[in-house]
């Protein structure tokens, strides 16, 4: 087999690859040495380039859609569809830091159609502008409660929220805060949102057709 002068894109590592005979398509076919894989000399599919990923998630954050981001790579939107919702999984929440202030708010969208509302319930922390935790459900204590148990274990130092009733059953009253101006920075975090998020904008005909993809989006949008 004859060497031939190329990179295995599964070994970090420069390897030496071999002609391996040719795929379906008549692609010269190349054998790694090294993990013992095959792959093609060169991608006609663009799907399958190593920054894909990293421009799904740039042209998601700017507000693009499934579409629009599909026609700018010259792949499919179900191509994008799955690779958002494999980004969003494999992402690591980061730490929440103890003895913080934080905020709460909620945020209403659509999903499947105009009369399905989700509320998206987050916390921020007021001083790094962190996203800690957020759940979609509806406006109910149960939605409301999931994302409070996360600031309980962080041992809150306060909780600024708006004039929402549910908050005084859910918060302690040590904790809580209902204040003029209380919840700037997470108003404003819910205008970036509706600004770069084209899914969440107000008057629109874009919107979410599941969950999962919500999900997925706003796990990029704040810890991607």
């Amino acid at each position: 087999m004859e060497s031939v002068v190329s990179s295995c894109y599964r070994c970090v590592e420069k390897t030496r690859m071999v002609k391996y005979g040719r795929s379906k398509s008549g692609k010269p076919r190349l054998l790694c040495k090294q993990c013992g894989k095959t792959q093609v000399s060169h991608f006609s599919y663009k799907a399958y380039e190593k920054e894909v990923n990293e421009r799904i998630v740039t042209l998601t954050k700017e507000g693009l859609g499934i579409r629009s981001t599909a026609r700018i790579l010259h792949i499919s939107a179900a191509t994008v569809l799955k690779r958002l919702l494999s980004i969003a999984a494999g992402l690591k929440r980061p730490p929440i830091r103890k003895g913080r202030t934080y905020e709460v708010d909620e945020l209403c969208t659509f999903v499947g159609n105009k009369t399905k509302t989700v509320w998206v319930t987050y916390a921020l922390d007021r001083h790094s502008r962190c996203v800690a935790g957020f759940y979609l459900g509806p406006r109910t204590n149960h939605t409301l409660n999931a994302v409070l148990k996360t600031l309980n274990y962080a041992d809150a130092r306060s909780i600024y929220t708006d004039g929402l009733r549910n908050y005084h059953f859910l918060i302690p009253k040590q904790l809580h805060k209902s204040t003029r101006y209380g919840t700037n920075r997470i108003e404003r975090m819910n205008l970036s949102l509706r600004t770069h998020l084209k899914r969440l904008s107000r008057r629109t005909i874009c919107f979410s057709r599941n969950r999962s993809l919500l999900w997925a989006v706003l796990a990029i949008y704040f810890w991607g």
